[in-house]
């Protein structure tokens, strides 16, 4: 299987496309290059393409270069970012995000791949908001008529703490001070932050610890962090984004250089964020399942074939994961007992819970499930569904007249939509997996 390249490098310098490219294929983002604005423009009209770097001179040399590559992908929605090759250079805006010469790979995987689910979850949002056929406010304006940017910043005020504090407040961002770790998790758990900034100090290990932290918690795990270095330290710099960290300002960092970073990080959760609880707010609509927050079987399917539609026009991949409680002796006995019926629900509001905002899980039957995932494998899908499976299979339901409680099992399918093929064709491929060649669920 020959792998699809899914960012794209856009320089003049050869060298720096050749060792950029180099870096993220060695860890798992395939790369393309080009050195022209109309080769990258073509390239992402024909390639399924997730993302665009311009390096600095680049961006110089094509004033309107952002746009361009926007509307070449269009209806695909694409982060574009800039690889910054002068510190002191003021990012322009519409730049979704901006990396500095001295980023590491890791940190830049991380990133991208953040930004894409969000791109992703922006899709669904405009295919649901025409699946339930009614006049949702677009995403900018909900985001215009939020609260402003909150920061929290942990550790022991450095030299130029009031300098960059002042110069976040005049960015519209509200900056909140803890002294150590124990107080930063009392304001995290209190209240919603769009950026931590760490002060690394001379021993980083605490906030590398806190970092770490944070993403042992559920809630916080997509919080952005940045690290700011006040002196030359020894650092494993892959290990800091490996452990949590989503950038790190170097000492030689001016004010304005980690101001406009993380405002970038911050505003860049704060449209992940709102995204993604509008689409888990949907849930609640008027037309789907009251009992588990999925959608019914026709909802569903009218959805998939919007879904399909959508993605040949973006160019993106789509797959089905099917999931059909299996016919243990255990639910053979719940069954026969009317206790699957009662647990049903429970089972559906447990699926619901467990996919990304961006998925559409849907209740074909009491015994089967679907999930439609945009810009996913069908390898990525199957996981999925194993994974959700895994977690079911740990849950014991009631089996009634003082039974022992029993637990469900899941049989997985998955399967991508094919070039031009119908939407219910895979969806039926998917659930032959799941032993259901009679395809009655579907």
């Amino acid at each position: 299987m020959t792998l699809q390249a899914r960012l794209l490098l856009l320089s003049r310098d050869d060298d720096w496309s050749q060792a950029m490219g180099d870096e993220l294929d060695r860890l798992g983002l395939r790369t393309i290059s080009a050195t022209a604005a109309d080769a990258a423009c073509a390239a992402l009209t024909d390639l399924s393409i997730e993302s665009v770097i311009v390096n600095q001179t680049g961006a110089e040399a094509w004033p309107d270069i952002v746009e361009q590559l926007r509307a070449a992908a269009w209806p695909r929605r694409i982060p574009v970012i800039m690889m910054r090759n002068d510190d002191e250079h003021r990012v322009p805006q519409g730049w979704d995000m901006a990396f500095t010469r001295d980023a590491h790979p890791q940190q830049i995987v991380v990133s991208v791949e953040h930004m894409v689910r969000a791109c992703v979850a922006e899709e669904e949002y405009d295919t649901r908001r025409e699946t339930f056929n009614v006049d949702l406010q677009a995403l900018d304006t909900i985001l215009e008529n939020q609260e402003p940017l909150a920061i929290l910043s942990i550790g022991r005020p450095e030299p130029e703490y009031l300098a960059l504090t002042h110069s976040l407040r005049e960015q519209g961002v509200e900056v909140t001070a803890a002294l150590s770790s124990y107080s930063a998790f009392d304001y995290l758990h209190d209240k919603t932050f769009d950026a931590v900034l760490l002060w690394g100090g001379a021993q980083p290990a605490e906030s590398l610890a806190i970092a770490a932290g944070m993403r042992r918690n559920t809630r916080l795990y997509h919080t952005p962090v940045l690290l700011r270095l006040s002196r030359l330290v020894e650092i494993d710099v892959g290990d800091a984004f490996m452990r949590g960290v989503n950038d790190i300002a170097n000492p030689k960092a001016r004010i304005a250089e980690v101001t406009d970073r993380l405002v970038r990080l911050a505003r860049t959760y704060r449209r992940q964020l709102t995204i993604r609880k509008t689409l888990e707010s949907m849930r609640h609509h008027a037309q789907m399942d009251k009992g588990t927050g999925l959608f019914g079987r026709d909802l569903f399917a009218a959805h998939l074939a919007r879904l399909s539609k959508a993605a040949g026009e973006r160019n993106r991949n789509l797959s089905i994961c099917v999931l059909k409680i299996a016919e243990t002796p255990e639910v053979v006995r719940a069954r026969s007992r009317g206790m699957l019926d009662k647990a049903a629900p429970q089972i559906g509001s447990m699926v619901a819970r467990l996919v990304r905002a961006e998925d559409s899980a849907g209740r074909l039957s009491n015994d089967v499930f679907a999930i439609a995932l945009p810009a996913t494998s069908v390898i990525a899908a199957r996981n999925v569904g194993e994974r959700i499976s895994a977690v079911v299979s740990c849950t014991a339901f009631d089996s009634g007249q003082g039974k022992p409680p029993y637990v469900v099992e899941f049989i997985v399918g998955a399967a991508q939509i094919k070039p031009g093929e119908p939407a219910a064709e895979a969806l039926m491929r998917a659930a032959a997996e799941v032993g259901n060649p009679n395809r009655e669920a579907v």
